[in-house]
């Protein structure tokens, strides 16, 4: 299948919920694919090929530009000696420390990240907790989730994007004050249940903490995903 205009091809990629093993080399049709999507759901410019990964030139307020890895190679480390201007970020599909020790001083290194997929079905709804409510908004290829609490601000909210290859769970947020009352697992449902196709593998890239939530709702890792970046003065 094609996604965006490139080929995509998928093979078996062994997975393990122990994160702190090392995983087998990601295909980089499925980073590319996951990118793709990503673009659509955040109105990014699509990727475009570069040493050895992937480029999106964001042009935006917080991210000038981006690239994602498959792997830790050459062009990793060629970007990183070129790039000194704030607001780059790289993605790698390595752990933080391996990243690290790859770049110059000045990219600092985030908290570690993972992408993830998934064989299970969307969850069922459940009644949100009283005077929660939900706005749901869809226009393929992306949808998007918005979970108002009784006060009417904003407590929980995510978005996802489908092409022929991927659909992938982006945003996934819940506002501290509303947190442990099930609505992070309601906003997974309430995209989940706008998948169009059976065949579009379910991905999201996690936080340390959102990887501990999506194992229990059957996620699995695939792949470290580690990001650094030029930070603002």
């Amino acid at each position: 299948m094609k996604s965006g205009g490139m080929p995509v091809r998928y093979f078996a990629i062994g997975t393990s919920p122990r994160v702190s093993m090392r995983h087998p080399d990601i295909d980089p049709s499925l980073v590319l694919a996951w990118q793709v999507a990503h673009s659509i759901a955040r109105g990014s410019p699509p990727p475009v090929h570069d040493r050895g990964g992937f480029r999106v030139d964001t042009g935006s307020q917080t991210e000038a530009k981006r690239w994602i890895f498959p792997q830790l190679g050459d062009g990793v480390r060629a970007i990183a000696r070129e790039i000194a201007a704030p607001r780059h970020f790289m993605k790698v599909c390595v752990s933080d420390h391996e990243l690290r020790a790859a770049l110059p001083a000045h990219w600092e290194v985030e908290p570690p990240g993972f992408f993830m997929t998934t064989a299970m079905p969307a969850g069922e709804m459940k009644p949100l907790p009283e005077g929660y409510r939900m706005q749901l908004a869809h226009a393929w290829p992306v949808t998007r989730v918005h979970i108002i609490a009784p006060d009417g601000s904003e407590a929980a909210s995510g978005c996802a994007a489908e092409t022929p290859d991927v659909f992938i769970y982006d945003r996934i947020a819940t506002a501290p004050d509303h947190r442990r009352k099930g609505l992070g697992i309601a906003v997974m449902a309430a995209l989940g249940s706008q998948r169009r196709s059976a065949t579009s593998q379910p991905l999201l890239a996690a936080t340390e903490d959102g990887r501990k939530l999506y194992e229990t709702l059957g996620w699995t890792v695939i792949a470290p995903l580690a990001t650094a970046v030029i930070e603002e003065g």
